[in-house]
């Protein structure tokens, strides 16, 4: 059969919404007397997805768009793959109860409130689990003293927020203008499948919330208080701490500064000068979804909440320096 007849074959199948074992017969026969076809490596595409064989539906859309750039078909279908595979555990995903391949698929793929609702059957169980511990209880002790209003938890459901594409945080409630324990999944684009747990610092003064120039005063003070404590107390222990705990620096937009010893990274804490150009500054334990030991913790979230509670107490006594100062 001649690709002219193969092609009108297989135009018939499109429009009979058949996307079977036939209809991928007749698209492979194309491709392989005619490897430039794109309208038919688009189609195998689509009978791929259609039949939820998602890895081999994606190989087939990248083979179109690397013929034709261009291509808003084959470009929206990509999208949709990504999205339908993002949605459908394997067996294996199945069985774990943290955070996953899909999981971070799930961040890459979907829009900002897409992404909060597709990923909230895993963060709002770990949540739960880091809010029964002693440390969330010394923290919440440690607000109510200053002040904050009472709250039997600390970090509040329903508060996973988008920081763009390939990004959702939770900080613990009422930590805008604090001294914030702050967790963070990233994934493409924003930057390579990780995590964080620390101890940030939101020193902008963008977003929606009210007296945005007194609270970024009083992030301010309370970042000189945790360069003080650092050069007085710290300096070494937090140091000591990243280099065991995979600890690293993030400022501004960029990902972790993976290239920046633990000694340099306290270094350029104590240089800060001018934190409220930079906008966001954290320190804290990074997991990253392809190291096999991170992989195994961030998959297990009695692990992943193990890993929150060790980081939070090992941070608390830094934390509580800076947020909460002894009286004079």
């Amino acid at each position: 059969m001649s690709v002219a007849d193969l092609e009108q074959r297989a135009l018939a199948l499109m429009k009979a919404a058949d996307f079977g074992d036939e209809a991928v017969r007749v698209n492979e026969a194309i491709i392989a007397a005619a490897p430039q076809h794109a309208a038919a490596w688009t189609r195998l595409g689509r009978c791929r997805l259609e039949q939820r064989q998602f890895d081999a539906a994606a190989d087939a859309l990248r083979g179109a768009l690397a013929i034709n750039p261009s291509s808003t078909i084959a470009a929206n279908l990509l999208a949709e793959c990504r999205r339908r595979r993002a949605l459908t555990p394997t067996a294996a995903e199945r069985a774990t109860s943290g955070f996953t391949v899909r999981e971070f698929a799930q961040i890459e793929s979907f829009g900002d409130a897409e992404t909060a609702a597709a990923v909230s059957a895993r963060v709002e169980p770990l949540l739960d689990a880091i809010n029964g511990t002693s440390v969330a209880e010394t923290i919440l002790q440690a607000r109510r003293r200053r002040g904050a209003a009472a709250s039997s938890r600390l970090f509040h459901a329903g508060g996973v927020h988008a920081g763009g594409p390939g990004h959702i945080y939770v900080f613990h409630h009422g930590g805008r203008w604090e001294p914030q324990f702050n967790l963070g999944w990233f994934a493409p684009p924003s930057m390579a499948a990780c995590m964080r747990i620390g101890v940030g610092f939101n020193t902008s003064t963008a977003g929606r919330d009210p007296d945005r120039e007194r609270g970024q005063s009083q992030i301010l003070e309370c970042f000189a208080r945790f360069q003080h404590t650092l050069a007085t107390a710290w300096r070494t222990e937090l140091a000591r701490w990243m280099a065991g705990a995979g600890g690293f620096l993030q400022h501004g937009a960029a990902p972790p500064a993976l290239d920046l010893d633990p000694v340099k990274a306290v270094d350029w804490l104590l240089s800060c000068r001018h934190p409220a150009d930079i906008g966001w500054i954290f320190v804290g334990r990074w997991l990253f979804l392809d190291r096999i030991d991170d992989a195994a913790i961030l998959r297990d979230r009695a692990k992943l909440a193990r890993a929150v509670d060790e980081t939070l107490r090992a941070l608390l006594p830094i934390w509580r320096a800076t947020y909460d100062p002894p009286a004079p």
